[in-house]
């Protein structure tokens, strides 16, 4: 399993939701949901990453396991 899909399944499980019900919060199947979190070959489009981020109301950085940091003038 790839980083990526390891940390969106610990989003979900994190706030408790089943695999089905972010499907559903997404607008997707749940054979599709699964294979972004079981599958190297399976990524999310552009537009599921920010609909993903809405439904977890988090960052499209954090989603994605990044952490953002300004950096600092003169850097």
């Amino acid at each position: 399993m790839n980083d990526f899909a390891e940390h969106l399944k610990s989003i979900r499980k994190a706030r408790n939701l089943t695999q089905k019900q972010v499907a559903e919060g997404v607008g997707i199947s749940e054979r599709s949901y699964q294979n972004y979190e079981g599958s190297d070959l399976a990524r999310p489009s552009f537009d599921m990453l920010w609909a993903m981020a809405d439904f977890f109301d988090i960052s499209a950085d954090e989603l994605m396991g990044r952490a953002w940091k300004p950096k600092k003038k003169g850097k």
